[in-house]
């Protein structure tokens, strides 16, 4: 006979053992069984395959009765309702002589079930077979055992968990003429080769070994603790696919009710909120309306937050609609009847009084869930903190490390340097010393500045003020005149109306720096407070419909404003996007500080050097090719404005301009305004030069140095010209430049004085 799986054994399925104590017993003259048990074994010697061998599993069916005769001293006729035995051969699919437990259990599970042990495969079958040869004949203890389990679906499809455990004290192990000599290192190669399956085999070559005899088989309901091991197994990967439907079958077979559902529901502590699940969207939320973050009040009565919040325990309700009748003004149960749950636990998910979220554990019949079984929460809570807790940490870290990529000026290229003063701190507070952290340097590097200036803007925001004050204040003049039509309101506002006249009268003229702050706390601190004190049931619409437009996010009275912020949010996203995508070619090319800033426009900075990648070696071909791509991407960044400028709400234009300086200088990192500054007084007149100069002139001229649809490079050595005229070279042939350079001087700035420039234009495609 064969085994349904590849193995080293021969099977050889008999009783020997069994009809040997059987001809004992039929022989022994005080055996007051004698005559029965030689009436068996009289039978029993008729089928002689039951000693040498059955060969066929449908010898075991028409044997069926004989072998069940045969086995009753280990099958205990008044426990077969309660113990679930059969006879196998150990890890194999063949399995017969059931007791009436087990034949109940298999067949509410249906006809088309196969029984087969979790997570066992064949590579596993035979490894322990092999494991079996070498404990039985070489004494070698390769413990291979681990609990081994049958899922069986009920009638009503849950998931119970069986364990297997194995009786073989009938079964022998010997050698064929194909079995091997094995030797201590061929032990010891096997101890550490158990993913080589071929070596096992060669080995172990099939049919080399017999298997002679049988197990017999006891299964344990296990589901509860099996069901806790393949929740902690699930938890460990909350992103895998199926999670869901893994979590629900497991919590169906603790509970040993179908049909139920599980959900989770975050906790928003600083916000009061509930929100998601947002660790990987995996649960559903039943609290929440469609899956959208609430405030804690609008979704939880009193009752379950005082329960769940407040206290931080279990809240359970067996029916709800009758907690609803006792209960009417429960948003809670409000809801959850809408999704026709008429039974429920939630259970706050809580560690040292921090509220990570709530588990909800949902059904759709009435008394199934309820005070008394939320008692079996407490066998998997701990899990389940545990596993929310470090997936609350780490989504935290993830947090961190986007602020530490967004928010802060800490680049990834000088990090090492804040790590390693981080650690001289923790190294020295380790040992009860003193540590004050040293000053962030990194001398002799190279700058880089460039921009994108937005022209015109602060041109258009006034304009964007004016058209929104004077439609603010005509809207207001016609609701004032709407009052002098009540007799209770008439007059009210006579000097208000005539200083908002005067407003309009100044605005129509121009705006200055001043005049949208005098004006909004005019409108703000003196017609507003009057507005507000009016309560004509007439007037009451008007007054709510015009402080509706006062809003600044929807209202009418900050549209044209609205859209100069979109325009220059546009513009700032497109050119910074481009800057940033781009960072990443420039950093291979050799690490470097970078930083930008977005203001009416976006300017960055770069800094190179030895001292920031120390184990580096720097050149300056890295500067030279640094500048290059400084020079293309700036090119990149206006030719992209010109392709969205149709679409702004105000179509703005840009100029773009490069500032070559020609040293080093050292930068530290300002602890105050925690970002990097040039250090030293000798190193500020790069910080001086690059806020002055765009807004110069041509020398001689009134002609501003940066013109639209141009790139403007400033220097102040006539090596770096000839650099750049190669580079611009370059960027011509790729079509990016127009083929005329500009060459001027210019002006003297404030304490600046000898600066050029070459100014070329864009090449639009």
């Amino acid at each position: 006979m064969n085994l349904s799986l590849e193995t080293p054994f021969k099977l050889q399925l008999c009783f020997d053992q069994v009809i040997e104590k059987l001809e004992k017993s039929a022989a022994d003259s005080t055996n007051e069984y004698r005559a029965r048990d030689q009436a068996l074994l009289d039978e029993v010697l008729q089928y002689p395959e039951l000693r040498n061998g059955i060969t066929d599993m449908s010898q075991i069916n028409e044997l069926e009765d004989i072998i069940a005769r045969l086995l009753a001293p280990y099958f205990a006729k008044d426990l077969t309702l309660n113990e679930i035995k059969a006879v196998n051969i150990p890890y194999a699919q063949m399995v017969f002589n059931h007791t009436q437990r087990f034949k109940n259990i298999l067949k509410a599970a249906g006809p088309d079930f196969n029984v087969l042990i979790r997570d066992f495969d064949e590579h596993q079958f035979y490894v322990i077979s092999c494991c079996m040869i070498l404990y039985e004949h070489y004494g070698a203890s390769l413990d291979f055992n681990r609990p081994f389990f049958y899922d069986i679906p009920t009638a009503k499809g849950i998931i119970k968990h069986y364990r297997i455990l194995y009786n073989a004290d009938f079964l022998e192990i010997m050698p064929t003429e194909r079995s091997l000599p094995i030797t201590q290192e061929d032990i010891d190669l096997l101890m550490d080769s158990y993913d080589n399956l071929d070596l096992w085999k060669s080995k172990f070559p099939k049919d080399s070994w017999l298997l002679k005899g049988f197990s017999i088989m006891t299964l344990f309901d296990a589901t509860i603790e099996s069901a806790v091991s393949l929740l902690k197994e699930k938890l460990l990967a909350i992103n895998a696919a199926g999670f869901r439907k893994s979590i629900e079958s497991i919590f169906q077979s603790i509970y040993q009710i179908p049909g139920i559902q599980v959900g989770f529901t975050v906790f928003n502590h600083e916000e009061d909120k509930l929100s998601p699940d947002t660790f990987g969207q995996q649960m559903p939320s039943f609290i929440l309306q469609h899956n959208k973050s609430t405030d804690v009040r609008k979704m939880l009565c009193d009752k379950s937050k005082e329960m769940l919040i407040v206290k931080q325990q279990d809240f359970a309700v067996s029916d709800t609609e009758d907690f609803l009748a006792n209960n009417p003004e429960s948003p809670l149960a409000i809801n959850f009847l809408s999704q026709n749950i008429q039974s429920f636990i939630l259970a706050p998910i809580a560690k040292n009084g921090r509220l990570f979220g709530i588990l909800e554990v949902v059904s759709h019949r009435k008394k199934e869930l309820h005070s008394v079984n939320v008692k079996k929460l407490e066998i998997v809570m701990p899990f389940l903190v545990d596993s929310i807790e470090r997936l609350a940490y780490e989504l935290q870290n993830q947090v961190q490390a986007v602020i530490q990529d967004k928010y802060t000026s800490i680049h990834e290229s000088v990090l090492w340097k804040f790590h390693s003063e981080a650690q001289q701190l923790i190294d020295h507070r380790q040992v009860g010393e003193e540590y004050d952290l040293k000053e962030i340097t990194f001398p002799d590097v190279f700058p880089l500045y460039g921009q994108i200036d937005i022209k015109g803007s602060s041109e258009a925001r006034n304009s964007s003020v004016q058209k929104d004050l004077k439609y603010h204040l005509k809207s207001l003049l016609l609701l004032l005149q709407e009052f002098d039509n009540h007799n209770e309101t008439a007059g009210l506002f006579q000097a208000e109306t005539e200083r908002i006249t005067s407003y309009l009268a100044e605005l129509a003229l121009s705006v200055k720096a001043s005049t949208e702050q005098y004006i909004n706390s005019y409108l703000e601190g003196d017609i507003h407070l009057k507005l507000y004190k009016i309560s004509h049931p007439e007037l009451a619409p008007l007054i709510q419909n015009y402080f509706a437009q006062t809003h600044k996010e929807n209202g009418d009275f900050h549209i044209a404003r609205r859209k100069y912020e979109m325009t220059i949010s546009k513009i700032n996203n497109k050119v910074a996007a481009i800057l940033d995508k781009r960072q990443t070619d420039a950093q291979s090319v050799y690490p470097h500080y970078y930083e930008r800033f977005k203001t009416d426009g976006v300017e960055h900075n770069l800094y190179i050097g030895q001292s920031i990648a120390p184990k580096i070696a720097f050149h300056l071909d890295k500067l030279y090719a640094i500048r290059l791509w400084q020079l293309r991407v700036l090119c990149e960044m206006e030719i992209a404005h010109s392709h969205i400028k149709p679409y702004l709400p105000y179509p703005l234009d840009v100029t773009t301009l490069v500032l070559v300086y020609h040293s080093t200088i050292d930068i530290r990192f300002r602890m105050d305004e925690k970002r990097f500054d040039v250090h030293g007084s000798y190193n500020t007149r790069f910080e001086i030069v690059k806020k002055r100069i765009d807004k110069a002139c041509i020398l001689g001229t009134n002609e501003r140095i940066t013109q639209v649809g141009h790139v403007t490079i400033v220097y102040s050595n006539d090596s770096h010209k000839e650099e750049y005229v190669g580079y611009i070279k370059l960027l011509q042939a790729e079509n990016l430049l127009e083929d005329v350079i500009e060459k001027f001087e210019i002006e003297d700035l404030q304490g600046i004085s000898g600066l050029k420039a070459l100014r070329i234009k864009l090449f639009h495609q």
